[in-house]
C-alpha cells in the first residue's frame, strides 16, 4: 500500500481537528444544557443494535443508509445507527415505559452508508430532543420553540422556519385508492414538485377530476402565511384537511407571540420522513446554503412496534452543518506556560497551577513560549506571578 493511501479517508468521512472540535463540543454542551433546562433527560443510545429493532418504526426510511454487520456472538445482523430517533423511541416504549409525558434528549455521531448530498458528512454529529406521550398541538409548539431557543443558545440569530404537514398528502392519497406502486410514483412527483409530470400521470390514472386537481395543486402550496388561507379555500369540502390547516395556523400564531423576529415559510408538499411522520413537519434554516440545520416532526404511534403506541414529536440538530453555517467561535481561555523556576518548590508551583486551572486558564507545564502562550508563570520576589508574553 502506498504511504499516501494510509492517511486517506473515505468520501464523506472527515477528521475534526482541534479548533473545530472545540467549537462543536461547546455547542453540544450548550444545547444539552438548554434541553436540561426544559426538563429533557439525557440518554445515550448504543452505537449498534440488532437490525430488526433499528430499522423498525421510524428507522424504516434509514435502510439504505444503514451499515449492516454480522454479530459474531449471536450470528444475527446488526446495524450501525444512521439516526438516533428510532433508538430513543424504543427506550421510551420499552426500556423506560413510564406513564405520562416523557422528555428525552441525546447526542452522538451517526454513520451513513451514503451521504445525503455531495457536501454532506457521512458521520453527522447530532443533538436532539423527543417528547413522548403528548398528542396535542401543545407538544408540537413546545418542540418547535425548543428548537428555536436551542439555536439561539449557540448564538444563531437569523432563523427561518419551514412548516408543513404530511397528513394532508396522506389523506389525499388514501382517497385515490391506488396500489402502492402508483402511490409511490405520486409521492416522488409531489416531493420533487414536478407539477407537469404529475398532471400527466394523474390523467393516465383517470382519477376523479376534483381529487386530481387537488393533488396537482399541492406542490404549489408553498410560500408565506397566505398559503394557509389559500389552502383553506381549496380544501373547504374536506374537514380533515381543514383541521390540519387550523393546527398549523394555531401553532404559527403561538410561535409569533413567542418569537416576533422569526420568518416562517410553509410547504404543504414537504414529505420529509413521510413513511413515519404523521402530522406536522418542520425545519430550521440559517445562512445561505439552503440546507436545514435542524428538522423534525410528529410521528405518533411509532412505539407500537415496541409494544407501546403513543404520541411522539421531536427534532434533531446536525452540529457539523450548523458549525459551517454560523460563525460561532468560542473565546479560547488564556494559555499559561508553567515550567519549573529556580528558587521555588515544586509543591508551590503545583498549587499555583491548580489555582490557575480552577480560574479557567489553560496551563501547560512544558513547551516553548513564542506564539503559543499568553502568559508565563514566573517565581519573582518570593511569589508566583503571571508575566505577559510578547507575541513577537
Amino acid at each position: 500500500m502506498d504511504i499516501v493511501d494510509r492517511w486517506l479517508l473515505p468520501d464523506g468521512i472527515e477528521d475534526i481537528l482541534p479548533e473545530e472540535a472545540r467549537k462543536l463540543e461547546l455547542m453540544r454542551r450548550k444545547l444539552l444544557d438548554q434541553f436540561d433546562s426544559w426538563g429533557y433527560e439525557y440518554v445515550i443510545p448504543p452505537m449498534v443494535e440488532f437490525l430488526d429493532s433499528l430499522l423498525t418504526g421510524t428507522g424504516h426510511d434509514l435502510d439504505l443508509k444503514t451499515f449492516k454487520v454480522t454479530d459474531l456472538v449471536s450470528g444475527r445482523m446488526m446495524g450501525i445507527r444512521a439516526d438516533m430517533t428510532p433508538q430513543v423511541a424504543r427506550m421510551d416504549a420499552h426500556s423506560l415505559n413510564r406513564p405520562g409525558p416523557v422528555r428525552l434528549c441525546y447526542s452522538g455521531t451517526a454513520l451513513h452508508s451514503q451521504a445525503d448530498n455531495m457536501l454532506a458528512s457521512r458521520t453527522p454529529i447530532k443533538v436532539g430532543a423527543e417528547l413522548f406521550g403528548d398528542t396535542g398541538p401543545g407538544g408540537d409548539l413546545e418542540i418547535v420553540s425548543l428548537m428555536i431557543e436551542s439555536l439561539r443558545a449557540v448564538q444563531v440569530e437569523a432563523i427561518n422556519i419551514e412548516l408543513g404537514d404530511v397528513s394532508i398528502f396522506r389523506y389525499l392519497i388514501e382517497l385515490t385508492d391506488l396500489d402502492q406502486r402508483s402511490q409511490d410514483v405520486l409521492f416522488g412527483l409531489v416531493q420533487r414538485k414536478a407539477m407537469a409530470e404529475l398532471a400527466t400521470v394523474l390523467s393516465d390514472l383517470e382519477l376523479e377530476p376534483g381529487l386530481a386537481s387537488m393533488l396537482v395543486a399541492l406542490p404549489g402550496l408553498c410560500g408565506d402565511e397566505s398559503v394557509l388561507e389559500k389552502s383553506r379555500q381549496m380544501f373547504t369540502d374536506h374537514p380533515q384537511i381543514l383541521a390540519r390547516l387550523d393546527n398549523l395556523i394555531w401553532i404559527t400564531q403561538a410561535l409569533r407571540e413567542r418569537f416576533a423576529d422569526i420568518e416562517f415559510y410553509y410547504d404543504l408538499s414537504e414529505l420529509r420522513g413521510y413513511n413515519y411522520h404523521t402530522g406536522i413537519v418542520f425545519a430550521a434554516y440559517v445562512g445561505k446554503s439552503g440546507a436545514a440545520v435542524a428538522k423534525g416532526g410528529r410521528y405518533d404511534h411509532v412505539g407500537e412496534v415496541f409494544g407501546r403506541a403513543r404520541g411522539a414529536t421531536g427534532f434533531d440538530i446536525q452540529l457539523n452543518q450548523l458549525a459551517r453555517e454560523v460563525g460561532v467561535m468560542p473565546i479560547a481561555p488564556m494559555r499559561v506556560l508553567a515550567t519549573p523556576n529556580e528558587g521555588a518548590t515544586e509543591a508551590s508551583r503545583w498549587q499555583f497551577i491548580r489555582s490557575l486551572r480552577e480560574q479557567g486558564y489553560t496551563v501547560v507545564e512544558s513547551g516553548e513560549l513564542p506564539g503559543s502562550f499568553d502568559f508565563e508563570l514566573v517565581f519573582q520576589d518570593t511569589e508566583w506571578q503571571l508575566r505577559p508574553v510578547d507575541p513577537s
